[in-house]
C-alpha cells in the first residue's frame, strides 16, 4: 500500500471508528495521523518510547479495520455515495421529463449533504 493510501485508509477508518478507541488512543493517533507529528516527537512528548507509539497506532489501525471488516460503515457509505452521483447523472440526462429530473436532482443532493454532515 502506497503512503498516501495509506494515510487516506487511516483518515476513513479514524472518521468512522475512531470515537471507539480510548481517549488516550485518540489523541495518539490524531498525533501521528493528523498532525503528522513524527514517532519520536509523540513518544517525547508522551514520556512512552517511539515503538510504544508505533505499537499503539499499529494496533487502532488493526482495531478500526475489524470494525470496518463487521461493520462496513466505510464500504456502505461508498456505495450510497456512488448511487447519489448516479442519480444526478440521470437527472442531468435530459432521459426524462423536467420534473421528475428536479425531483431526482433534489433527492441525490439531500443525500449527499446528508452523507457530508
Amino acid at each position: 500500500m502506497q503512503v498516501m493510501e495509506k494515510i487516506v485508509e487511516q483518515g476513513l477508518l479514524y472518521d468512522f471508528y475512531g470515537s471507539l478507541l480510548t481517549r488516550h488512543q485518540q489523541e495518539i493517533y490524531e498525533k501521528v495521523v493528523y498532525e503528522n507529528l513524527s514517532l519520536n516527537e509523540v513518544a517525547e512528548t508522551e514520556g512512552v518510547s517511539k515503538q510504544a507509539v508505533h505499537d499503539l497506532v499499529r494496533r487502532c489501525t488493526i482495531i478500526m479495520r475489524g470494525y470496518e471488516e463487521k461493520l462496513g460503515m466505510i464500504r456502505r457509505f461508498g456505495k450510497i455515495r456512488e448511487a447519489a452521483e448516479r442519480l444526478k447523472l440521470l437527472a442531468g440526462s435530459g432521459e426524462i421529463p423536467a420534473e421528475q429530473s428536479a425531483l431526482i436532482l433534489k433527492t441525490a443532493e439531500e443525500i449527499c449533504k446528508d452523507l457530508e454532515s
